[in-house]
Order: C-alpha cells, then structure tokens, then sequence
C-alpha cells in the first residue's frame, strides 16, 4: 500500500469537478500547474503500484482503477504526478499519464487528508 498526504489543494481544482477529473503532483509541481494540482508527499516510494483492479481511497471513498495508462506509473514515481478520470465508461479514452476509476463520484478533498494505493 502506498499513502500520499495532501499538503495542497489548488485553487481550481474544484474547477475540474465537472470534468471528473484530479490532478495530483508532488512537491516538485511545476508553477504554472499548481493551481489546477492537489500536492501531496509520499510516505514511501511508490513501484509500480498503479495496476488494473487495484483501490485507490480518497476522502474515505474507495475507487477501483479500470484503466492504467501508459506512462502513469513513470510519471507517479518521478514526479508524484497521476491524472486521475472519475468515470462509469470503462471504454473512455485517457492520457498516457493517466488512469481511470470508478464510481464516476468526485471525491472531497481536504489538505491533511491522506490518498492511499492499495
């Protein structure tokens, strides 16, 4: 299992709600995606840890991953990055940087909670 802490939520991710969609980045969040990011720590580094069935908890809520892209654990273990798409389609199309989950539910998000990979 792997949990992140949220340090920061920027002040257009409420924005993305309507899309479905959370940004996540670590510390190293470039400046001009801050806004749109939620910036968490690792409490370990992750390896591999973004597969197909596995659970992703946020605010309480349990999401099950339907889709990994291609360069999403790359992109999670090098710069804490993950696009994360609330959907009930499973045949949604998403980035390479990217996965899917479901429920289609966006979650509710507050700085000192955690995120948890299991």
């Amino acid at each position: 299992m792997i949990k992140m802490n949220i340090l920061e939520i920027g002040a257009l991710v409420p924005d993305f709600e309507e899309e479905n969609l959370l940004v996540l980045f670590n510390e190293t969040v470039p400046p001009e995606l801050r806004d749109i990011s939620v910036i968490h720590r690792f409490e370990e580094q992750p390896k591999g840890v973004l597969e197909l069935g596995k659970i992703i908890v946020i605010g309480g809520r349990e999401y099950t991953i339907q889709k990994v892209g291609e360069e999403a654990n790359s992109n999670f273990e090098s710069l804490g990055h993950l696009s994360i798409y609330f959907k009930d389609d499973k045949d949604e199309e998403i980035l390479p940087g990217a996965v899917l989950v479901t429920p289609s539910d966006f979650p509710i998000l507050k700085e000192g909670d955690s995120i948890q990979v299991k």
